[in-house]
């Protein structure tokens, strides 16, 4: 396929799963990392995220929070029950994340529930916007 033809696909609900789910993972590697490449790369610009201690974060914020390693490291992560819809040129991505970490000096281990929005953007997937909330106990 020609790079022209290429810039005119619109993603499928397979190749947007796909593509999504290998973000998903990596975002775990990167997490565990320090790895704040991925971040920088694959998250828009102008990102915002709820989070589930009730904090907005955006790009910049959780890119200074990487470089402050002491205060601010994942120690354990693992995603499940990914689920990933296409919605023409969004997609929005759920799944269930445990995670062991040192957030801004104190310890936090739990498990959420979080939503990823994400756009089709010059033929890639830019996370865009994220929810996360604490699991019911």
């Amino acid at each position: 396929m020609s790079p022209m033809a290429a810039a005119k696909t619109k993603p499928t609900l397979e190749s947007a799963t796909a593509a999504i789910t290998q973000f998903e993972n990596d975002a775990v590697k990167a997490d565990l990392a320090a790895d704040s490449a991925f971040y920088e790369k694959n998250y828009a610009d102008n990102y915002t995220s709820g989070s589930s201690w009730g904090k907005w974060d955006t790009k910049q914020s959780i890119l200074a929070d990487m470089k402050d390693s002491k205060n601010n490291k994942t120690n354990s992560e693992v995603i499940s029950e990914l689920n990933v819809r296409l919605y023409g040129e969004t997609a929005i991505a759920t799944y269930k994340s445990t995670y062991d970490m040192m957030y801004h000096g104190d310890h936090r281990a739990r498990t959420i529930l979080s939503t990823d929005s994400f756009v089709w953007d010059n033929n890639e997937w830019k996370l865009v916007a994220s929810h996360s909330s604490e699991l019911a106990k």
